[in-house]
């Protein structure tokens, strides 16, 4: 099957987007400025690019698409477990770790955090420190501050 890839322009930087005609495989942000806009011509990466549009302007909360992910076994766990924490909340990375069923793997929980390979609609922006600081987002903790605060009015606690 054809993969196409594709640069979407978001208030927060560019997002290249690779998929097919069925199903979106990565989102990942990308530092270089495209000049270039492309335009999807698969319907899975155009319905994306649709969402992505809901979502940034405050029309959708959920995301409908196809993901197809490659991982290992614990990475798809860890990405299907990101997918239960709703829009708007936070959990930490041991909690993360307790709904996974082993608190002791909470360094393994954040190593597949960050592995993500589908940014924002598998929302690992939204898992946090135990303490409330923003930590770990293969983005950048700007973009990870924005999308919390884009969410939910998500304030980073001080510890002073």
């Amino acid at each position: 099957m054809h993969t196409e890839t594709i640069y979407y322009k978001s208030p927060i930087g560019i997002l290249e987007i690779i998929g097919t005609e069925k199903e979106i495989q990565s989102i990942n942000f990308k530092n270089e400025d495209f000049s270039t806009k492309l335009e999807a011509t698969s319907n899975e990466i155009r319905k994306c690019v649709v969402q992505l549009d809901e979502y940034f302007s405050k029309k959708r909360k959920d995301f409908n698409l196809n993901l197809s992910t490659k991982g290992t076994q614990f990475q798809q766990k860890v990405w299907n477990e990101l997918l239960k924490v709703p829009f708007g909340k936070t959990r930490s990375y041991l909690e993360q770790s307790k709904e996974l069923g082993d608190v002791k793997a909470i360094r393994a929980v954040a190593s597949a955090n960050g592995k993500n390979p589908i940014s924002i609609i598998v929302p690992c922006h939204r898992i946090i420190g135990s303490d409330g600081s923003l930590t770990g987002y293969a983005g950048g903790i700007w973009r990870k501050k924005w999308l919390l605060e884009h969410e939910s009015g998500y304030k980073q606690q001080t510890l002073f």
